[in-house]
Parts: C-alpha cells; structure tokens; sequence
C-alpha cells in the first residue's frame, strides 16, 4: 500500500508520518519509508544523528542506475537517457517489489533499527548549492516518481513518503501514485488552506483524501476542523511527551507512545487496509500515462529530443501480481 503524508510547512507531516512508519513496522509488516521533502527530516525523526541522516545515499545522485535497471529490456525505451520522471513501465520493464533485494533498494535504501523492527528508509538528498539556478526541486523528486510508477506492493505492504510540503507535488502526477493520502492539519485557517488546494486539485483523479488534525488542544480545536473539512476529518492528534522526547533525541521505547496517540494511528491503519479493495491497477496505469504524455508534450521530448509518446505500451496494465523480468 502507498501512503502519502502531505500539508503546509510546520504542520507536523514528517513527525506523523515518522509515527505511522514505526507503528506499521512494529506490527511486523515490511516497511519503504521515502523522504520526498525539501527538508530532509524524516531520518531524524526516525531516530537517526544529523551525521548519519546526512550520508544517507541520495536517489537523485542514483538517477542513472535508477533508470537502467527500471528499462530492463522494454524495447519502447531506447535509452535510460530517454526516460523521464513520468516514464511508465511496459512490456519488458523491470518492476520494484517492497519485501525484494535489487539494485535500486542496494544503492538508495538504508536500514533503520526501530525498536525490535527495521524500515528501509529511502532519500531524495537536500537541494544543494549547487542545484542554484540551475535546477528545481522538482527534478530531486523525479526519482520517487519514477519509482513509485514502478513500484508493485501488496496487501500488507507499506510505502510511506514523507512528501514536499504544500501542494507543490501537484507539479506532476506523483499525487496520484497513493492508495491513501493523509494531510496533516493544524487548527487555523491557515493549517486548512493547503487541504482546500489538494481537494480542489485531486477532485477529478479519484484521490482519497483524509485529515489527520495535528496539536489539537481541546473540543474547539475539533469542531473547527470538522468545520473547515466536514467527513474527511479522520482522527485528531494532540500534545505528546513521547514526541518531545524524540524531537529531543531521546525516544522511548515507541510501545510507550500514549494510548490515544497510537489509537489514533491504528485508525490510520485501519482506513490503509480498508482501500485495499478499491484499488484499480487500470486506472492507476492510465493516470501514469496520462501525466507520462503531459510531461512529454509540455517538456519531455525537446529535453530528450525523443517523442516520448512511444514509451507508451497501449496493453500494458501494472497489476499486483506479474512475472518478473530478468
């Protein structure tokens, strides 16, 4: 399942999304954990030193690999140097699968020790000085994408992103790559923007959408967002020592979490395996394309010089369960 942790700058996105990776990973279930933020925090969050964060491989410096070994033998890929970020897989192409070894997870991900549990914990790298005026974020991020796009998961299975803030990963398709999104919300009027952004930008793509409200103090700071956002109001989060504690970096035992706390991520647990039966590989291959042929159009193919049209296979639908390609 592919979940996305989304919201404004401050909200708590990456502390929540660091509390869902350690809750899911101490049911036993395998876990992606994925920093697709410009601010990379997710690493400390999950209990990393700044030192070992910042060693963390970067997908963007793998960008080359990523794209080899993704093409596989697809004979409508010319070229890795022709694949974009949108570039979906088709006949031939060599898939990612969550409990797998491959060169992809060897290169980018690194194991994380939580608790009795380990995550494979995945990074975009930081916007660098040297990225200045000559690169946009958007362009770290691209690596995620192409990964998710090819990326098979089960029932059972977690891939977590920690995505950018804001509604900046509305620049490409990447929004639509989730089972579930969960937009952490404070309760102000400007904690609520951002959630009015993704649901008028998601209304015709059929992403499901839910709030998660972050430092709620009190019965008013519920009624306010149940206002602002009626039913898609899932849970409530309030004050934690235990999150204090790690921001301080010095987490207990994660089983010490308060009970209403870690019922509140049950909850969010519970809604994840609960859209396992609405997924729809049809639709979720057709948006890829549909994104794939935007970007091509708009940019893709003068940055190539390739119609990238052509990457399209018109009888290729990713599903969960396909053969594996060589």
């Amino acid at each position: 399942m592919k979940i996305a942790f989304v919201g404004k700058g401050g909200s708590g996105k990456t502390t929540l999304s660091s509390l869902f990776i350690r809750h899911l990973a101490a049911t036993g279930a395998p876990v992606i954990a994925v920093d697709a933020d410009i601010n990379q925090h997710l690493g400390p969050a999950l209990g990393l030193d700044e030192t070992d964060a910042a060693e963390l491989p970067a997908l963007g410096a793998h960008l080359p690999l990523i794209k080899e070994y993704l093409r596989g033998s697809n004979p409508r890929i010319a070229s890795a140097d022709t694949m974009i970020k949108t570039t979906p897989p088709g006949e031939g192409s060599r898939l990612l699968r969550v409990r797998e070894n491959n060169p992809v997870f060897d290169a980018c991900a690194r194991p994380v020790e939580l608790d009795d549990a380990t995550v494979r914990l995945m990074v975009t790298g930081p916007f660098t000085e040297a990225d200045l005026g000559v690169a946009c974020y958007h362009s770290k991020t691209g690596a995620v994408e192409l990964c998710l796009n090819h990326l098979v998961d089960g029932r059972d299975e977690y891939a977590v992103v920690d995505m950018t803030a804001g509604s900046d990963s509305f620049a490409s398709g990447m929004f639509t790559r989730f089972d579930l999104t969960f937009l952490v919300a404070e309760p102000t009027r400007k904690g609520v923007s951002v959630y009015r952004q993704y649901k008028e930008y998601a209304r015709d793509f059929g992403v499901e959408l839910k709030v998660v409200g972050n430092k709620v103090q009190g019965q008013d700071d519920v009624d306010f967002l149940r206002e602002q956002v009626g039913d898609d109001l899932l849970v409530t989060v309030g004050h934690s020592d235990w999150v204090r504690a790690m921001e301080k970096g010095r987490p207990p035992r994660f089983e010490l979490l308060e009970e209403d706390n870690r019922r509140s991520l049950r909850t969010l647990q519970a809604t994840v395996d609960a859209s396992y039966a609405r997924r729809d590989w049809e639709r979720y291959t057709r948006q890829m394309v549909h994104f794939h042929l935007k970007n091509a159009q708009s940019w893709g193919n003068e940055r190539t010089g390739a119609d990238l049209a052509g990457q399209v296979d018109p009888d290729f639908v990713l599903r969960e369960q396909m053969v594996a390609t060589a």
